[in-house]
């Protein structure tokens, strides 16, 4: 059986005043896609958000999608206060995708 994984989360600028919310089915190149601005006209490379801040993971893609869908549709502060909940002072959550596996899917966040 082929068990896809999908990863919903957010990358924010150095200050953490600007936020992207993004889907993707490899968080390690998509972080290191953010880090060298291969997409040199985009949002995040304009705003220099290259931070991994909060991720989640799913197996179910609908469920992913979702979730995404619905992140986009918070505002700042609310946004603000997901991460700070699994990530107090905004650390960059790249480190972890090295050193250790995700923690379970379906909604579950990761943090350091």
């Amino acid at each position: 059986m082929n068990e896809n994984t999908y990863y919903v989360y957010i990358e924010a600028n150095k200050r953490n005043r600007v936020f992207y919310v993004g889907i993707t089915n490899n968080l390690a190149r998509r972080d290191k896609e953010h880090e060298n601005k291969v997409h040199e006209y985009s949002y995040t490379a304009r705003y220099n958000v290259n931070k991994l801040v909060y991720f989640e993971r799913y197996h179910d893609v609908n469920k992913a999608i979702a979730r995404e869908k619905s992140l986009k549709g918070i505002n700042r502060q609310k946004k603000r206060d997901l991460i700070r909940a699994v990530n107090p002072k905004y650390d960059d959550l790249s480190e972890i995708l090295v050193r250790k596996p995700c923690a379970p899917a379906d909604a579950e966040q990761t943090t350091s």
